[in-house]
């Protein structure tokens, strides 16, 4: 199996710039493919595949106006088209949304570094038309990598590499591990195992408190520096956005280090089996009360840590199916009720007199889901 090892690089002034420089042609040349797929499509041609763009982008480079594509590995600008096109094959097949251009403000700066060209020695690393870049740990010496990507987190460089990693032989128990997950807990299991929402954490409310008080700041400060139509951007709005981008890369860190710490928590108890009810995210987005909670939950995150993660050791994961009524299902008698509305946080069984959280009555129905389909 393969899985990746992300590692932090600290660049010199010098080496930082050429990064930057990558990130930029990066995301030019992704845009560009876009934007001549599109350009093609509404003229009635057929699909550019990527060999066709790349010969163009060669004479491109050529001319005067884009001679500065040539300043960048030639493999950064080969992969943007690569991935343009990749984006427009997935939108095709009906597997994602329209890809969209990327904004030089909004874009996750990242670039691709040659797999073949890549080499690691101790605490360093070559980057192409880079150098030698002083890495915070040890990337794994004489191994296989597979698609290398530099990206910058809005506070540091990062380089990561996927490693073909054998997985470990352990010994499975014969529990099986029925997981529900909501906005009041993140995850409720049928051993018993609650892992509560950290978005209701003390600190996780002071940093949104701390952010809502910036943006709102920022935002008078715009207002006062309008010059007719236009907002004119100051140092100081420059340094308070700055400070909303690591408030934010802050928050993003502590949900997913709670995500990573609950399914690892779950797959060490070794089951031999793990159900969890399939989310159907983009439905429950469209809740406007509850959108911006389960938006930061994570739950499609959670569900992709889980599945990796139990694919590895070795643990069946099961999704249920998204019409099984886990939640209506009494796991005492089996009796399903015909109506349970969200406000009910306890089941109360009309049959057998039951009294149970509604939560965990969800996780124990999920976890006996094979037996009963």
């Amino acid at each position: 199996m393969i899985l990746a090892k992300k590692v932090r690089i600290i660049p010199s002034i010098e080496q930082e710039q050429k990064l930057w420089q990558s990130v930029g042609t990066a995301r030019f040349i992704y845009n560009w493919t876009l934007a001549r797929q599109e350009e093609n499509y509404r003229n009635g041609g057929k699909f550019i595949f990527d060999g066709d763009l790349r010969k163009e982008l060669t004479i491109l480079k050529k001319t005067e106006e884009y001679k500065w594509l040539s300043g960048v590995s030639n493999n950064v600008a080969k992969q943007a088209v690569k991935d343009g096109c990749e984006a427009f094959k997935r939108f095709f097949k009906g597997l994602a949304d329209k890809p969209r251009f990327k904004s030089r403000r909004k874009s996750k700066p990242s670039f691709y570094n040659d797999n073949i060209k890549l080499k690691v020695k101790p605490n360093i690393v070559l980057i192409e038309k880079v150098g030698w870049v002083k890495t915070a740990e040890q990337i794994p010496m004489g191994v296989k990598y597979s698609n290398p990507r530099v990206s910058f987190d809005g506070k540091y460089w990062y380089i990561s590499v996927g490693i073909e990693t054998e997985p470990p032989v352990i010994e499975l128990t014969d529990e099986s591990i029925g997981i529900d997950v909501g906005v009041k807990d993140l995850a409720i299991c049928s051993n018993g195992m609650i892992f509560k929402n950290i978005n209701k954490t003390k600190k996780v409310k002071k940093l949104e408190k701390r952010l809502r008080r910036l943006q709102r700041r920022v935002s008078c400060k715009y207002l006062k520096n309008k010059e007719g139509s236009k907002f004119v951007k100051t140092s100081n709005i420059i340094k308070m956005e700055k400070q909303i981008k690591l408030l934010y890369r802050k928050l993003a860190d502590i949900r997913s280090n709670h995500s990573h710490q609950s399914t690892n928590k779950i797959v060490k108890t070794k089951p031999s089996r793990v159900v969890m009810e399939t989310l159907n995210i983009k439905g429950m987005m469209k809740n406007k009360h509850l959108s911006k909670a389960i938006a930061q939950q994570g739950l499609y995150e959670f569900k992709r840590q889980l599945q990796y993660k139990c694919e590895f050791n070795g643990i069946e994961f099961v999704e249920a199916d998204k019409w099984y009524p886990s939640s209506k299902t009494c796991s005492e008698c089996g009796h399903v009720k015909l109506k349970l509305s969200l406000s009910e946080r306890t089941y109360i069984c009309e049959e057998c007199g039951c009294v149970i959280d509604r939560d965990y009555n969800a996780s124990i129905n999920l976890s006996r889901y094979e037996l009963v389909v």
